[in-house]
């Protein structure tokens, strides 16, 4: 199989790693997480300029007609920078959404917000007590006229609190953890009975506990079929999953390089730590983890088109797989810098905690291989 990406690709990553590099150095991006923001409206605006955020949309949407590789190209190079801004809520989720589901008037509402970066979305389908099971919904849907009335709580919503848009799952029918009866729905954040509690996440980024008290929207906010969103959910949630594999393939990779760095330049024993056997082979392992994950997404990106069966299989099996990578990298990285590693002022700690926190978003590795088993079977 050939694997070369082509020319326009290669120069949208080359434009990225050049943004990154300028605008992601460490003393700037923890001067911006540290702030009463969070993040920079002005980076999301550049990313609009160079026509990032309407890349994976067709040209009839208004896109540039990419897809899943450019997406994960995109990705890889956020995950060098620990980018915050909220590009897998916004494009990948909320743009997922619309281009597999949306009506034409959904799509000229939303789709044009989106590329031009007037329209921030935070995806709000994970509940307190729902763990990594989509169809575990206690938010609540009920028809009333022309319109739906919701009721819920959806916990740490990424991205909400510079959203200016949710898409909300939510329950229209059946019981609480049927795989029926489920609906998705876009709910303008300014609507009246949205409130929000807002915080920092450990890894840097920003989200929000979003309560919906007798929030109406018209039934034209609908994404999909009535009662039958799981399977959207799904497709759109391993779209994600994807994304953000190749988000943390990238952080693996600059870890990899901190770590081999620090071992060349702090000394034990009046020789630098590099050139004791254990620790090359302990760096070795991580760089071998990584490479595998960089396999690893680069088989479910590709299988994203496939059938249902076999697409689950593929993002599961890389979710367990860099799930495991991360942890491995993330440890052996702090293992290798020592308790010093962990402090706010070395920079490997940041990845590190970006590494760990992957595991617990849309499924982590248990889920995840409980998930292959069952398809495999």
């Amino acid at each position: 199989m050939d694997f070369n990406f082509t020319d326009e690709q290669s120069m949208v990553r080359d434009s990225l790693t050049r943004l990154v590099r300028e605008t992601y150095d460490y003393e700037t991006r923890n001067g911006v997480i540290a702030s009463e923001s969070g993040w920079r409206p002005e980076i999301w605006a550049q990313l609009a300029e160079l026509g990032l955020l309407g890349m994976p949309f067709s040209e009839e949407d208004g896109g540039f007609g990419g897809g899943a590789i450019d997406s994960m190209i995109v990705m890889e190079e956020f995950g060098k920078g620990l980018v915050v801004e909220p590009y897998v809520p916004t494009v990948v989720c909320a743009g997922g959404f619309l281009k597999h589901a949306g009506t034409a008037a959904q799509k000229e509402e939303h789709i044009g917000g989106i590329v031009d970066g007037s329209q921030i979305f935070a995806f709000a389908y994970a509940e307190p007590r729902g763990r990594y099971d989509f169809a575990d919904l206690e938010t609540t849907a009920k028809k009333s006229g022309d319109s739906y009335v919701l009721n819920g709580h959806k916990a740490v919503v990424i991205g909400a609190p510079w959203a200016t848009h949710l898409v909300v799952t939510a329950r229209t029918s059946g019981g609480q953890r049927d795989k029926g009866g489920i609906s998705v729905f876009i709910v303008d954040k300014s609507a009246d009975g949205v409130v929000t509690r807002d915080y920092p996440t450990v890894d840097g980024r920003r989200a929000s506990e979003v309560y919906f008290e007798n929030v109406s929207v018209p039934a034209d906010a609908l994404i999909g079929e009535e009662d039958g969103g799981l399977p959207l959910i799904e497709l759109v949630t391993d779209e994600a999953i994807a994304a953000q594999c190749a988000e943390v393939c990238g952080a693996m990779k600059v870890a990899h390089a901190l770590t081999i760095d620090y071992a060349k330049q702090r000394k034990q024993f009046g020789v630098p730590i590099a050139s004791f056997q254990v620790l090359q082979h302990r760096m070795v392992d991580m760089f071998t983890e990584y490479e595998q994950s960089v396999s690893m997404t680069y088989l479910a990106t590709l299988r994203l088109g496939d059938d249902e069966n076999v697409r689950k299989q593929a993002v599961s099996a890389a979710k367990v797989r860099i799930g495991q990578a991360a942890h491995l990298i993330g440890q052996e990285a702090i293992q290798i810098h020592g308790g010093m590693g962990m402090t706010d002022e070395m920079t490997i700690g940041h990845y590190f905690k970006r590494l760990t926190i992957f595991d617990s978003e849309f499924g982590n590795v248990d889920h995840h291989m409980k998930r292959h088993i069952a398809l495999s079977s």
